[in-house]
């Protein structure tokens, strides 16, 4: 059982606490080469976090803005099913478990979970940071197109399909797939990011599985190629630390993520969700829809009356119209 519920707050006091004594410049100056590695050509066969000031750095510059993103697509699954709840869980290329800490908080610690990655100091301190919060098995495993699951009911990959090939990014979608119920992949908010995204909606549906969001449908993506891509965002809470070892000031940054959940079972697909900022005018707000006809704008003004409030209320990534529950909060 977990000794406290994990969320944001719970994952920032474990942060502070193993990276206590970390020097902000050592830390900066980690950040700066992980992520020109990154955005380079990372070989699936060699860890990127070297050592425990690598993975100290990492914790701090990513794990807060990864626990936010996926913790959304996990709640829109969880909105999607409302009465399923993993019992297993698999995190793929999970490092110090930032997803996992995701899972945890959204089905309150049920699920059993292993953590899969090729870098053991990530490993080893995910361990750390979880320990008397949620229970997890930490196992070093080569991520690619060689990886062999366990059945288990929730697969999570979250920011791992950019290090791949795309060889091995398929070969992995495809595995996750044969041996999980229930698959969410997250990426980052870009262009490629969500290319990789729909790669991997389009190998999900292609096995059997149903789109339970973002999308309302499961059919092809509305968007033309090329001239748009689907992300959301979400409000991330910074740290003292979390804010020297990025070099901001603000007390929060808005983390772009795209993202697929995809199920085995049955699920309620929203009727639409929102794919850009509501735009709030005297009287009225306008609205980017996804529907299950395509791409679309609604406006809603007074006279839709309560309507009309819940709308000025909506946020980017919502469903549309509101559901009871998560969203009207």
């Amino acid at each position: 059982m977990n000794a406290s519920a994990p969320s944001a707050d719970t994952l920032r006091a474990a942060l502070a606490a193993a990276l206590d004594g970390l020097p902000p410049r050592q830390a900066a100056q980690a950040v700066e080469r992980l992520i020109a590695n990154y955005r380079g050509a990372t070989p699936t066969d060699a860890p990127v976090l070297r050592d425990r000031s690598d993975v100290a750095a990492y914790a701090a510059y990513r794990m807060p803005a990864t626990f936010e993103a996926v913790s959304s697509a996990l709640y829109a699954l969880a909105d999607a099913a409302p009465d399923w709840a993993p019992a297993t869980h698999t995190d793929i290329g999970g490092g110090t478990g930032a997803a996992s800490w995701a899972v945890a908080e959204t089905w309150e610690g049920a699920a059993r979970t292993t953590v899969l990655d090729w870098s053991e100091p990530a490993l080893a301190i995910g361990r750390e940071l979880a320990r008397g919060v949620f229970e997890a098995e930490w196992r070093r495993e080569r991520i690619g197109g060689a990886l062999k699951l366990a059945d288990t009911d929730l697969v999570t990959v979250s920011y791992v399909l950019n290090e791949l090939t795309e060889a091995d990014r398929t070969a992995l979608v495809t595995e996750a797939a044969r041996a999980a119920q229930a698959v969410v992949i997250v990426e980052a908010g870009t262009p490629d990011g969500y290319e990789r995204i729909i790669a991997a909606r389009t190998r999900l549906v292609e096995a059997g599985f149903t789109v339970a969001a973002p999308c309302p449908h499961s059919g092809a993506c509305p968007i033309v190629p090329g001239t748009d891509w689907c992300h959301f965002a979400a409000r991330v809470s910074r740290s003292s630390l979390h804010r020297q070892v990025k070099g901001g000031s603000l007390p929060y940054e808005d983390e772009k993520y795209s993202y697929v959940a995809a199920t085995r079972f049955p699920v309620t697909p929203v009727a639409a969700r929102i794919t850009r900022r509501p735009q709030i005018r005297k009287g009225q707000v306008l609205l980017d829809l996804c529907g299950p006809d395509g791409l679309g704008r609604e406006t809603v003004t007074k006279r839709h009356g309560p309507l009309y409030k819940q709308a000025r209320d909506a946020g980017w990534g919502d469903p549309w119209p509101p559901e009871d529950g998560r969203d009207e909060d």
